[in-house]
């Protein structure tokens, strides 16, 4: 460990949430319901699609993914961030700092490239419908979510290497509820700017470039779309690709705010604001929206409340 980190060699402490006062105990309240929540629907969609036949498709198989990506991001951040809130625990190991930012990181990178591929996946389905089978066969799922996976464990721990080969010599408080890139940057001393450059470049890799090819597919996609005779066969394909879209247009909305941009436009309240959006609301977004905009999980859902599916197993 560098000289310079010294001061900060035990740990560090967090500051997100010490001057809500008496109000720390409503927040904890609030996410842990919302925390509850977001498990259950997640595990509960991982289930439905692990028992329901129906469902045992490229589509679905990335839609599990996701989920099980999200609950793991989950688990990395809000389980710590409830214990502070309620006993007052606000401080963290320097190793454990690391291995926060290491695992929020990676699992945040995996749930972009896994986007990525489901919006690759509504591109051959709808560009390329009686090729569908042959190509989104279960080798090459098999292979673009394991490249999902290690890519986005590659570019974690870049970004936790670009942070913590940098001298943390003065204050050690973090004011930020985890240990995010951008506040753990601001403690840092001495000439940042590589460091900033490598951050900056790193998130330019993940998000703009997993960005692109979503864009590129959908641009296909509304190109395929448009010249399709019937205006119902119209709508049955975007509605194919609504949930998708919609949570993309949030998950990169929030990610993009957070990490594109300089040091020096950090703003406690602001950026809190938004990381409690990306870490305890978008997660619970994903089954919302794809159970409550697709038929096929709707109906697996129902028969699973039922007893139907779980009967059988």
């Amino acid at each position: 460990m560098a000289q310079a980190n010294l001061t900060c060699w035990k740990g560090f402490v967090f500051l997100g949430f010490s001057g809500f006062g008496e109000l720390q105990l409503l927040l904890f309240a609030l996410f842990l319901s919302l925390y509850l929540v977001t498990i259950t629907s997640n595990v509960f969609i991982i289930v439905v699609i692990r028992l329901d036949s129906h469902l045992h498709t490229p589509m679905y198989l990335f839609l599990s993914f996701l989920s099980f990506s999200e609950t793991c991001y989950t688990l990395g951040i809000i389980p710590r961030m409830l214990f502070g809130l309620v006993m007052g625990g606000q401080a963290i190991s320097y190793v454990g700092c690391a291995a926060q930012m290491f695992f929020s990181a990676s699992w945040a990178c995996t749930n972009c490239f896994l986007l990525s591929v489901m919006g690759f996946d509504r591109y051959v389905a709808i560009c390329a419908p009686l090729h569908y089978a042959s190509r989104m066969n279960p080798l090459l799922c098999a292979q673009l979510v394991g490249a999902s996976f290690v890519s986005g464990y590659l570019f974690g721990l870049g970004m936790t290497a670009v942070i913590f080969r940098l001298p943390f010599c003065g204050s050690c408080e973090i004011q930020h509820f985890f240990c995010d890139t951008p506040p753990a940057l601001s403690l840092a001393c001495g000439d940042t700017r590589l460091s900033e450059l490598g951050i900056l470049i790193l998130s330019l890799l993940v998000l703009l470039v997993s960005f692109f090819f979503i864009a590129v597919s959908y641009v296909y996609i509304v190109l395929a779309i448009l010249r399709m005779p019937s205006a119902a066969g119209r709508r049955r394909a975007f509605s194919t690709c609504a949930s998708h879209l919609t949570v993309v247009t949030i998950h990169y909305g929030c990610a993009s705010f957070m990490y594109l941009r300089p040091k020096a436009s950090y703003s406690l309240e602001r950026d809190q604001l938004i990381a409690v959006t990306y870490t305890v609301a978008t997660p619970l977004l994903n089954p919302i929206v794809y159970s409550l905009r697709n038929r096929a999980v709707q109906t697996a859902l129902r028969n699973a409340f039922r007893g139907n599916l779980l009967g059988k197993g």
